[in-house]
């Protein structure tokens, strides 16, 4: 089967045209891995409790991860920063950050728990009580395992002893202990049993509430919980201020020496509350004025800058997608010029391409016809000779064999049975040879179509010499003659026509033939059959027309038309 290289160019340019614009926009691969390493660098100022640096790339990784769309790592950036605000008291800033959060946070229930009791957290802190205990129950029912849960409860029964509602802070904190899910969390079972000691003894029940208290702080310190021991401390602190203000202020300054290592501010004034109460000296009130003035100040400080970095932040993420998005729609049209420059090119290399092929296809084509031809002209030489010649040769050499020469009767005979073989051979050369198309193809045509004129068939020709022959193609005249050649052969095995007239005729474009003639005719579905293939082929190959009519016992007719 012939391949169209101008079909292949053409798929070649069908696939240039379907290249991606995406081609311009940000890997999100690249993307992904910037973030990551900025998330990093936030965790590291995180635990060295630089955290306006933590909450800067925290929040710079976020936006980075909004590109790629990575919502686990968008959600854990925001639950960060919002931990890094209420560390720092920003409280109401943290509860903006967690909204922000939630849409991303669909896609894991843990992340959906640390929101909530974060939630929780900030509502307890500005003693919105209700409301942080309905988020801690939402983290509750996030949480995927019963020591997710046992976090979420213990502060709801914190908010219990903060309302005075001991009898359900008791519940609650006896049923964490039950379920034995803190266990092999020594700092988190230490917590529960401080506050269940710590519930107790403001209901009254002070020797259970002590004993609680005390086997809390021994966990705490075994097991090297600094922090945490500074809550036991405080506990103790306030447990002693009725009945030993010596020991109570023990344990207030080691909260408070704790918690200023820390640079816990609250847990150092709740210390300093408690020294100054039990009338100790009066440099504590002044350490508590003076800390919480500056605290007041540091906190509104660091409000104001996490507000301001989220702003900032998202000013820079605003610009940066505008120049992002002019860069891509420069880059698109930069791409699309030269697209269209690529296919004004191919485009002309194709049109070149189905000129050359189209050329070659009708060379292709013409020279198809051309061995057909050749084919058929052969085939019909051998059948000329084996059906004519091959049988008058055979006659005479029988003749010869079975006839005296000696009678000049019989002589005579095969002398004209040997004229009529010669004169058919010299008509068979004379059908086959080069055709001259020279100043004598008129007369030449003429001989060749008047050979056929016989006592039983009389060929009329009209105007062949009024033809400007010199004005019409060497290749054209070799065509009319073949094919006026092949209507004779046909007339004379076919038709046994009486009469055959030929007419040649111009008009300003074209040359025109009929030929008639008065034989048996046929039915127009075996013209094909009847070897008048070959002759259309041959008119049809230079832009010819051949037309034929015919019915059985009413003659053959035939027009042909051929451009100049």
């Amino acid at each position: 089967m012939l391949r169209s290289p101008f079909f292949c160019f053409f798929i070649f340019l069908l696939f240039i045209n379907c290249e991606e614009k995406s081609s311009v926009l940000i890997k999100p691969e690249k993307t992904n891995k910037e973030a990551k390493l900025i998330q990093e660098k936030a965790t590291e100022q995180f635990v060295k409790s630089n955290y306006n640096n933590a909450f800067y790339l925290f929040n710079k990784s976020k936006i980075a991860f909004e590109f790629s769309r990575d919502s686990s790592n968008i959600v854990y950036n925001l639950i960060r920063m919002a931990n890094i605000q209420q560390i720092n008291g920003d409280y109401y800033g943290s509860k903006e950050t967690l909204t922000e959060a939630l849409p991303y946070a669909k896609i894991d229930n843990n992340y959906r728990a640390a929101i909530n009791n974060f939630f929780g957290i900030a509502d307890k802190e500005l003693s919105i009580y209700d409301d942080a205990i309905f988020y801690y129950n939402e983290a509750i029912k996030d949480a995927n395992d019963q020591a997710a849960k046992q976090s979420p409860l213990n502060n709801i029964a914190v908010i219990y002893i903060k309302k005075k509602n001991y009898d359900k802070a008791i519940k609650i904190l006896e049923g964490i202990l039950e379920t034995k899910a803190f266990d092999n969390y020594e700092k988190s079972k230490a917590r529960v049993i401080d506050n269940l000691g710590f519930a107790y003894f403001k209901k009254g029940l002070n020797e259970k509430g002590l004993q609680l208290m005390n086997e809390s702080l021994e966990l705490r310190v075994k097991s090297e919980d600094v922090y945490g021991s500074i809550e036991s401390y405080l506990h103790l602190a306030e447990y002693y201020s009725k009945i030993d203000i010596k020991k109570s202020n023990e344990y207030a300054k080691k909260a408070y020496e704790i918690a200023t290592n820390f640079n816990s501010i609250d847990e150092r004034l709740r210390a300093l509350s408690f020294l100054i109460s039990n009338g100790s000296d009066v440099q504590y009130g002044e350490k508590y004025i003076t800390l919480n003035d500056s605290i007041i100040k540091i906190r509104n400080n660091f409000k104001n800058k996490f507000a301001k970095i989220k702003y900032d932040s998202k000013k820079e993420k605003d610009e940066n997608q505008k120049l992002r998005l002019e860069k891509a729609e420069n880059l698109v049209a930069i791409k699309e010029a030269e697209k269209d420059k690529i296919i004004l090119f191919s485009t002309l290399i194709a049109v070149v391409l189905l000129g050359v092929y189209l050329r070659n296809r009708y060379k292709h084509k013409t020279r198809l016809v051309e061995i057909k031809t050749a084919y058929d002209t052969e085939t019909r030489i051998a059948k000329d000779i084996h059906d004519g010649l091959a049988n008058d040769v055979f006659h005479a050499i029988t003749y010869t064999q079975t006839q005296p020469l000696t009678n000049e009767s019989n002589k005579e005979n095969l002398l004209q049975k040997l004229d009529d073989i010669y004169s058919r051979v010299r008509g068979i050369s004379r059908e086959n040879n080069d055709i001259d198309t020279g100043p004598n193809y008129a007369n030449n045509l003429k001989e060749m179509l008047s050979t056929y004129n016989s006592s039983q068939t009389n060929v009329i020709i009209n105007g062949v010499e009024k033809i400007n022959w010199d004005s019409i193609e060497d290749l054209k005249k070799i065509t009319i003659q073949r094919v006026l050649h092949e209507l004779m052969v046909n007339m004379k095995k076919h038709s046994q026509a009486p009469v055959v007239s030929i007419k040649f005729n111009t008009d300003s474009n074209s040359l025109i033939i009929n030929y008639s003639d008065n034989g048996k005719g046929c039915e127009k579905s075996k013209i094909i059959k009847n070897g008048l293939q070959n002759m259309e082929n041959r008119i049809l190959s230079n832009k010819g027309t051949i037309t034929f009519d015919t019915e059985p016992d009413k003659g053959f007719k035939v027009k042909i038309t051929m451009p100049k």
